[in-house]
């Protein structure tokens, strides 16, 4: 199996200048809004930006995780997914083992390392556990050493350690 790695140019407009297209906020699904504020703001300790609440069932908070650009929001009637449905959010580290350390500080139930048992750079990206190999990618490359948890909804997350960024990419 091999992998296959692009770096095109950005978007273009349709008079050939670069449009810029920036992912800033993640929605999330979740069926109790305080045990996923107690979650996301209490253990995990990510930064609130906002927080909502009509009065009405309407309540939403928006947290961003230490070091990223990108927020997630969650909350109630604020999306039709069923709670607990997102699977495979990425969390970028530079060390997966600081970074599992962490998390297991503030008692977060964390995987073990794990890599593509196929060798490619996608192994975070299986249904479940499968095709997934113990431990860290044998060649330590970047790109292909993996972690996963979930959140006090079910909601899945993969850490995947970068320790060098592909041409193009900061």
């Amino acid at each position: 199996m091999s992998t296959q790695v692009r770096s095109d140019d950005a978007t273009r407009a349709s008079d050939g200048t670069a449009v810029p297209f920036r992912l800033e906020v993640v929605v999330i699904p979740i069926e109790d809004f305080d045990r996923a504020k107690d979650f996301y703001a209490g253990r995990l300790q990510w930064r609130v930006d906002a927080e909502a609440d009509s009065g009405t069932g309407y309540r939403l908070m928006q947290v961003t995780p230490p070091g990223s650009s990108a927020s997630v929001i969650f909350g109630t009637q604020v999306t039709a997914a069923p709670p607990g449905s997102a699977d495979g959010l990425l969390l970028v580290v530079d060390d997966i083992d600081v970074a599992r350390g962490a998390l297991s500080a503030r008692g977060v139930g964390v995987s073990e390392a794990f890599h593509d048992a196929g060798g490619t750079l996608g192994g975070g990206f299986h249904i479940g556990d499968a095709g997934r190999a113990a431990g860290p990618d044998p060649d330590r490359r970047s790109y292909a050493t993996y972690a996963s948890f979930n959140d006090s909804e079910g909601n899945r997350w993969v850490l995947q350690e970068i320790t060098e960024r592909l041409p193009g990419r900061v």
